[in-house]
């Protein structure tokens, strides 16, 4: 009874929550004294106490029958260690190294040794330290707007607490910002070119601190006016363009087709090629008088001969030139009329015998 007595006086003392940051190393203490009277076998638990009655706790690490169990919890194995290779020396502490944020909780130190028995309750509260920030800002960064330059973390237990400072020029925050330390922003109403420069933002909890910096940049308010006035003459001068293009391919292609029907005139005033018919007549008629020279008696031929070289010069002189033929009706020449007077009698006076040419129209058919 009196072993008993004894070691719950040593296990049985209160102790305040341990804060650690998530990757350090805690000792959890347990230390306890045995008397003679405490005579059986010593057993020493590690447990991690369930925060819902409807889950069991959770066995740690065992030392029992002078032998250590460290891979009870899978979670925990390989980083939970006794603080000493004897346990049973009055030393029952533990040592966790690589905390992680699972690991918060409150552990029980639990020592038997018949008829003896006491435990131990400690809370342990791993915090994760804050990310580096990220600093950005929304807004239009204009002279006369409005900007919200905002820091914020992805990981980090809370509470945490945000920071703003300038670094560059006066290191005074613009008069006319409102900061708020818990949502990391700071709100800067008409903001003006004075609060151009560098600022730095520092993300910070119980176990950490991390920082960001923000290059801010305010330009003058731009002028409209001119832009506006700048995109009318862009689209005028696009128009323009359009108008100058469409006019030079319409007139293109009414060049195009004026050369087109002057090529078709040109055809039209070509004449056509002499009509065959008018040659198989010649033929017929020289055949003709060929008939009649071979009835004629060799007195006679001799005249014919003469008659006949005659009137064939009378009709190659009427035959027009080339020349003539292509010229057009109204400007072919006319023959003086005393000429076509005076052409009968005088061929009749000089035996020409009167012979008939076949006429032909202006397309070469005969008339």
């Amino acid at each position: 009874m009196l072993g008993e007595i004894l070691l719950s006086l040593l296990l049985d003392i209160p102790t305040a929550p341990l804060e650690k940051a998530s990757g350090q190393s805690v000792k959890l203490d347990c230390q306890f004294s045995l008397t003679s009277s405490d005579s059986g076998p010593l057993d020493i638990e590690w447990s991690l106490l369930a925060s819902d009655n409807q889950i069991n706790d959770q066995v740690v690490i065992l030392y029992s029958g002078d032998r250590v169990y460290e891979d009870y919890y899978e979670p925990m194995k390989g980083r939970v260690h006794f603080n000493t290779p004897d346990p049973k020396s009055g030393d029952a502490s533990i040592n966790l190294t690589g905390l992680k944020s699972t690991d918060t909780g409150t552990y029980q130190c639990k020592v038997k040794k018949a008829p003896g028995i006491a435990s131990k309750k400690m809370q342990l509260i791993v915090m994760v330290r804050p990310s580096k920030p990220k600093c950005t800002t929304e807004g239009t960064l204009e002279e006369g707007k409005d900007i919200v330059m905002r820091c914020s973390t992805t990981e980090g237990t809370k509470p945490m607490q945000y920071k703003w400072e300038k670094t560059s020029d006066s290191k005074l925050l613009p008069s006319s910002s409102v900061m708020d330390p818990v949502a990391g922003t700071i709100n800067v109403k008409n903001v003006s070119t004075s609060a151009s420069g560098s600022y730095r933002c520092v993300a910070s909890n119980r176990v950490g601190s991390e920082e960001c910096v923000l290059y801010l940049h305010v330009t003058p308010p731009r002028n409209t006016g001119g832009i506006i006035a700048g995109s009318i003459i862009a689209v005028l001068l696009i128009l323009l363009l359009l108008a100058i293009i469409l006019y030079c391919f319409c007139r293109a292609r009414k060049n195009k087709k004026y050369e087109k029907e002057i090529c078709n005139e040109i055809k039209e005033d070509v004449p056509p090629p002499k009509s065959r018919v008018s040659s198989a007549r010649s033929f017929s008629q020289m055949g003709s008088q060929r008939s009649s020279v071979g009835s004629m008696s060799p007195s006679n031929l001799h005249d014919y001969t003469l008659k006949s070289q005659y009137s064939m010069k009378s009709q190659y002189d009427k035959i027009p030139s080339t020349e003539e033929y292509d010229r057009p009706p109204s400007q072919a020449p006319l023959p003086p009329p005393t000429a076509a007077r005076m052409a009968g009698p005088n061929l009749s006076r000089m035996g020409a015998i009167p012979v008939m040419t076949p006429a032909q129209n202006r397309d070469g058919s005969i008339v």
